[in-house]
This record gives C-alpha cells, sequence and structure tokens, in this order.
C-alpha cells in the first residue's frame, strides 16, 4: 500500500540553473567583501573556493561526499581577515555567492497544482544534494515547502544521494517503510537507482537535467511532464 512520496528537489519540482564559474560571481564576492574590509582579487576567490571545496571532499571518509559551503567560507573570510577587517557570517557570504550565480528558479509546469492534489492523500517529504543554506530558503521562494514535511539535505550530513542512509533518515521522518514510499527523481543513478536499492517504487522525470541513463537503473514509471505523475501514483498503487 502507498502511503508517501519522496521527492528530489532541484531537477525535479524545481526548474533551476546556477552557476560556480562565471568570472562575474566572484567579481561580485570580491566587492562584497570588500565592503567588509576583506580584500580578495575575485581570481583568487574563485581559486580558493574550488581549492577547499575539493579538500572537503578529499578528506571526507564518505563514500559519496558532500561539501560544506558554510565552512568553506568561514576557512576563506578567516584567511583573508585582517585586524582591520568587519566581522562577516560565513552564511551570508555564501548566500551572496550563490544569489550571484543563480540565473533561473521556479517549479516546472504543473507541480504546483501536481502537489497539491497529492498533498490531500499521501504523505510528502524531500531528500536533496545541495547545501541547506541556499536549498531550503530556495524551496521557500518557489512557493514549494508547504508541500513537505521534511526535508532532508546533504550538507547537513557530509554525505549525498544515492548514499542509502540519505533516503533511510527520510523514511524514518515520514514513519513509512521503503514498500509505503515512491520516490520522484530526475537523475537514474542519484535517484532511481539509489532509491531501487532501498526498496521504493521510482518515478523517473525526464527533465532538462539530471543522468538521463545509468546501467542498471530502471524507474517503474517515467513522466515526461509533472502532471504525469498522477497517472503514474495511481498506476503504482494498483500494483502494490
Amino acid at each position: 500500500m502507498i502511503k508517501g512520496l519522496l521527492f528530489d528537489i532541484n531537477g525535479t519540482v524545481i526548474d533551476i540553473y546556477t552557476s560556480e564559474s562565471d568570472e562575474q560571481i566572484y567579481r561580485t564576492l570580491s566587492n562584497f567583501l570588500d565592503y567588509y574590509r576583506i580584500k580578495v582579487a575575485p581570481e583568487t576567490l574563485k581559486e580558493e573556493y574550488f581549492s577547499i571545496l575539493r579538500r572537503q571532499k578529499k578528506e571526507s571518509s564518505e563514500t559519496f561526499p558532500e561539501f560544506d559551503v558554510v565552512k568553506l567560507f568561514a576557512e576563506l573570510i578567516g584567511k583573508y581577515s585582517t585586524a582591520d577587517s568587519l566581522p562577516v557570517a560565513p552564511e551570508t557570504a555564501a548566500i551572496v555567492f550563490r544569489a550571484a550565480g543563480r540565473y533561473k528558479l521556479e517549479p516546472y509546469c504543473g507541480v504546483v497544482s501536481t502537489l497539491e492534489t497529492l498533498s490531500k492523500s499521501y504523505a510528502m517529504s524531500a531528500v536533496s544534494d545541495g547545501q541547506s543554506v541556499w536549498a531550503l530558503p530556495e524551496l521557500h521562494s518557489a512557493g514549494l515547502d508547504r508541500f513537505f514535511t521534511h526535508t532532508i539535505v546533504s550538507s547537513d550530513y557530509g554525505f549525498r544521494k544515492p548514499e542509502p542512509e540519505m533516503y533511510s533518515m527520510a523514511l524514518q521522518k515520514m514513519g513509512l517503510s521503503p514498500q509505503e514510499v515512491i520516490f520522484v527523481g530526475n537523475d537514474m543513478y542519484r535517484d532511481v537507482y539509489g532509491a531501487h536499492e532501498m526498496g521504493m517504487k521510482t518515478v523517473f522525470f525526464r527533465s532538462n537535467q539530471g543522468e538521463q541513463n545509468f546501467c542498471g537503473a530502471d524507474a517503474d514509471y517515467i513522466i515526461y511532464n509533472f502532471p504525469e505523475l498522477l497517472n503514474a501514483v495511481e498506476f503504482l498503487l494498483n500494483r502494490s
């Protein structure tokens, strides 16, 4: 018996486009830090950002490591601050960085009406690979946070999908077994393969993002526009 749905966020319910490579991002961040008397050239910021990110992942003992952008900026700010510098929260620097590199953020067509319909009958939660300092405000900005009772974000735990614990935590919070939950995602490896290995039914949303194919990963149902999820749930419910 299907009692709940578990969703990926970016690329599944939110159509988002961000960049961490554009030079303009680091110019904006450099200017921002300058107001706090922290002087770092844009090219240095870019080099430091990716250097710390890679080191965090390399030093992790996790199979699927996730970095922590707040700790990253705390280290970066600490390195370049002087006695003359003013205090600036690393969370704020991380948000400025994300804002400078965010070019699109909106629900996919039909997401709101579909989630409104499903929420009347099913428990719904979300699992996201990303940074909670970004993911949770973005979910709210898109007007979708109201649909999810729980939202698990990888940066809070140091690992990302398809780490089984990502799904296990969500299932535990929902109080449901894998057999009672349908996972909806847009990546054949991180979403479909990982959720299937946990014993969940899976719906693959073939959106404009994510890995479209992965050897050994077969979704129970494929949708090409989000409102088709209603048909997918009915189909899987009849099979459960």
